[in-house]
């Protein structure tokens, strides 16, 4: 059986080099410094993280392409679902990077490996926008319902509406793009720590979203699509709760979150979860250093197997 929503196939990057990016902390709140005393045993901690995540996986029954990263220029490039989408028909996305370390991690042998395994129509590559500084970071910057075919978005400087807008009418979704803030004022970074579109439900942050009229448009465009909305609070949101990902292994659809959240989710939220699919957690606590966590780690594969 076929789910839309929920990828058998995951690109994963392994990063031999890796810390929280000094071009990225201005505006991912999410982030957190390391002293120059750690990086030795934090670079081992990151690389040990996604070799055990990538053999869970795998023993659920997902088919992981793990790629190595054993350059320093890229400490970000444990993220990979950032600069590339892949869409049912054959279609693949390259997108434009806000960080300017982060375009290096754009590279030519995960586009062959697609080619070679999945069946690839086109290649459509936005990353010439940069010269216009124009951004739009890929499966971060927006939250896909690949079966309403909406895109969620939330503004940022990591998504411009004008790319957007193209994103959309190239790959036939809808726009829906909204403010969110946190407490403190800062801008959400990224669309995908705020919420997680499942086959069956919505798991967001709704409160964080400034303007009220535009709150209750999302809401009801979740309500319409039949999903069961999960309310999160920023607490829960500062806590990764909202970066998962519903994958299909083996035995069926399961929902992959980190471990940081199991302890901040409440028993109604995790009752609710669990009555359409089973959660298996993620230890990848040194990774989330970097501001990001085990949805950003899987860039989801939506194509058709050769």
């Amino acid at each position: 059986m076929l789910y839309p929503q929920a990828p058998n196939s995951v690109v994963m990057v392994r990063p031999h080099y890796f810390c929280p990016n000094p071009q990225t902390a201005q505006d991912n709140a999410f982030q957190s410094a390391i002293a120059d005393s750690e990086q030795q045993t934090v670079n081992q901690k990151a690389y040990d993280e996604v070799t055990a995540v990538a053999n869970q996986l795998k023993q659920l029954g997902v088919n992981v392409f793990l790629f190595e990263d054993d350059t320093r220029d890229t400490p970000d490039s444990v993220f990979p679902n950032n600069w590339f989408s892949t869409h049912a028909g054959g279609y693949v996305g390259v997108y434009p990077m806000y960080p300017e370390n982060r375009r290096l991690e754009r590279r030519s042998d995960v586009l062959e490996m697609l080619k070679k395994t999945f069946r690839v129509q086109e290649v459509v590559d936005y990353s010439g926008l940069e010269m216009d500084q124009i951004y739009l970071e890929g499966t971060g910057s927006m939250v896909l319902d690949h079966i309403e075919r909406i895109a969620y978005a939330t503004s940022s400087f990591r998504t411009s509406p004008v790319a957007l807008e193209r994103f959309c009418a190239h790959f036939n979704y809808e726009p829906m793009l909204f403010e969110a803030k946190d407490s403190k004022g800062n801008l959400v970074y990224h669309t995908n720590v705020m919420m997680c579109l499942g086959s069956d439900f919505v798991l967001i942050a709704d409160e964080m979203i400034t303007d009220l009229a535009r709150r209750e448009e999302v809401l009801n465009r979740l309500e319409l699509s039949g999903r069961t909305i999960i309310r999160l609070t920023e607490e829960q949101i500062n806590g990764f709760c909202g970066n998962a990902l519903e994958l299909h292994g083996s035995q069926g659809r399961f929902l992959a979150m980190s471990a940081t959240s199991k302890g901040l989710l409440s028993a109604d939220q995790i009752k609710q979860i669990q009555a359409k699919l089973p959660i298996e957690f993620f230890d990848v606590t040194t990774l989330e250093l970097a501001g990001g966590s085990i949805r950003c780690m899987l860039a989801g594969i939506h194509l058709s197997q050769r």
